[in-house]
């Protein structure tokens, strides 16, 4: 469908260590929980309030994975982009479907870049815009490598 764009960017703390999978294919994927929160001051009470967002990152170049497991931990801030995609899969203990909504990094126009603060430094990404040195290219992928039987 021309016109029409599916491109999420989020900047947010990890609330947990990445866990690292192997797929049916053989491949890793890399799962991480991302919060991101907001506050304001209540203008009638004149009280601090906070929401937090979790969102399921979830990052299939092999090279990435090895990148993120090697040096992303629990309380790293990082600034992801990627695309919303919702998965259908079947409970094995209820039979029922379910459904995960997750931000997928996969593909040339995907990146995901470590940034100050946490356990943190350089930068994981798909572009030319730091070093040589921090730079992970998420190259294209011609398989669905969504089509794992791990629910998540």
């Amino acid at each position: 469908m021309a016109g029409s764009l599916n491109k999420v960017l989020l900047i947010g703390r990890l609330g947990a260590d990445p866990e690292i999978k192997q797929m049916v294919n053989g491949k890793s994927v890399a799962r991480l929980s991302l919060a991101t929160s907001q506050s304001w001051k209540d203008k009638t009470t004149g009280e601090k309030k906070e929401k937090t967002e979790w969102h399921r990152i979830v990052v299939f170049n092999d090279g990435l994975v090895n990148v993120v497991q090697q040096y992303l931990k629990k309380g790293a801030q990082i600034y992801v982009e990627g695309q919303i995609a919702t998965r259908k899969w079947k409970d094995e203990q209820s039979g029922q479907d379910k459904y995960s909504t997750e931000i997928v990094i996969q593909g040339y126009n995907s990146s995901l870049t470590m940034l100050g603060g946490g356990n943190t430094g350089g930068g994981i990404q798909n572009d030319n815009t730091q070093g040589p040195a921090n730079n992970f290219e998420d190259s294209p992928q011609t398989s669905n490598d969504m089509d794992d039987e791990i629910p998540f």
